[in-house]
């Protein structure tokens, strides 16, 4: 029985994942939670073999905290479940140690496909994500655009992107407010654009964010 927690801000994501896998004798959802505070106590206190993880969680702030998760409780798998660009997120995440990303627009088989592959020791990726990333000279721009951007750049463009400014982006992400600036520079420089407007709108273009 493969043991798995759901950390999700939407209980209508909880609900139809439990509905889903209450008929499946191999999968046992046996932990739901909607913020990343919970997590730790979860963790410490059930067997968790699979973490089914939103990017977007309410408390998490940076994949460097799920590197962290990663680091203390290394017996237990995280799968990324999320509706952020898989050809941006997915690279960056598995750099950061997940098993695996799933996107949302995906059917709960594959979830379930998911589950049992990665327990398995498997790193679970869409399929085209995994072909364009292995076939260098044929990537698409949003792909080269992945390969300049760090998983800092890219979590500071989020940010950005969502209207904060350097100040709360530095608290947020307990930074330097000099380097969230120098950050913001290093995007601007990247992305070939010369101001914070036109940054947020090619990220959108790219769906970076």
């Amino acid at each position: 029985m493969i043991k798995v927690c759901v950390a999700d801000n939407f209980p209508v994501v909880h609900y139809g994942i439990k509905s889903f896998f209450k008929d499946h004798s191999d999968i046992s959802i046996v932990a739901n939670i909607g913020n990343f505070s919970m997590l730790k106590e979860i963790l410490q206190s059930k067997e968790i073999d699979v973490l089914l993880l939103d990017l977007e969680l309410e408390g998490l702030k940076s994949i460097f905290e799920v590197k962290a998760i990663l680091k203390e409780f290394p017996e237990t798998k995280v799968i990324i479940y999320s509706n952020l660009s898989e050809q941006i997120y997915a690279p960056n995440a598995i750099k950061a140690g997940v098993s695996g990303f799933i996107h949302k627009k995906e059917k709960l088989s594959v979830v379930y496909d998911g589950i049992k592959q990665v327990t398995d020791g498997k790193i679970v990726m869409n399929e085209t994500v995994k072909k364009n990333l292995a076939l260098i000279a044929k990537k698409s721009k949003s792909e080269r655009i992945y390969r300049k951007l760090s998983n800092r750049e890219v979590e500071v463009l989020r940010y950005l992107s969502d209207g904060k400014k350097n100040h709360e982006i530095a608290d947020i992400l307990k930074l330097n407010e000099k380097t969230i600036s120098t950050y913001k520079l290093r995007l601007l420089t990247k992305l070939n654009v010369t101001n914070l407007v036109d940054l947020v709108n090619k990220a959108k273009t790219l769906e970076i964010v």
